[in-house]
């Protein structure tokens, strides 16, 4: 056992592994570097938007392993090992998510910074199941700050690619 007077040194950088929107890096990354840095810094992946680096806004947020996450809030060395989908890694190829298209389809952005992580949010909560009315659907989205006030515009896209999937 240590004692409390002694310091302890850190290593410089830690071995990452990560899955990223199907695709595998080796990165060596600082212990305090959060996923999101790691993603926009390292990986230059800069769909996913630094907001209010606190994790109020939502703007940072990815999926890993299916599951939405605010990336601010995360470091990159507690993920090793996992997939992480950012908004690059939500189309294939030139076809966009049915989430994407909704999106487009119902005008659910006004200036965009927050579509990745309201995109990416909708992605997770659709995979949760758990929204089975309009009602719940705000209240599970309420982590993403739309501050341009789009959000009847974000909605309406979700309840219709909840419809198609049929996730009511």
């Amino acid at each position: 056992m240590k004692n409390a007077t002694e310091t302890v040194e850190l290593p410089e950088h830690y071995p990452v592994s990560l899955k990223v929107n199907g695709q595998a890096y080796n990165l060596k990354l600082q212990p305090w570097v959060s996923l999101l840095d790691a993603l926009r810094d390292h990986l230059q992946l800069k769909g996913t938007k630094k907001g209010c680096d606190h994790g109020q806004c939502g703007a940072c947020t990815v999926l890993v392993n299916g599951k939405r996450i605010n990336s601010c809030l995360t470091m990159a060395v507690m993920k090793d090992g996992e997939e992480i989908t950012t908004i690059e890694g939500l189309a294939k190829g030139d076809e966009l998510h049915p989430l994407q298209k909704a999106f487009i389809e119902h005008d659910a952005f006004q200036c965009g910074y927050c579509t990745p992580g309201q995109i990416c949010s909708a992605v997770g909560l659709l995979n949760e199941g758990k929204a089975n009315s309009l009602e719940e659907v705000k209240e599970l989205m309420s982590g993403n700050i739309c501050r341009c006030g789009a959000y009847t515009h974000i909605n309406s896209a979700i309840m219709q690619v909840k419809g198609e999937t049929g996730n009511e």
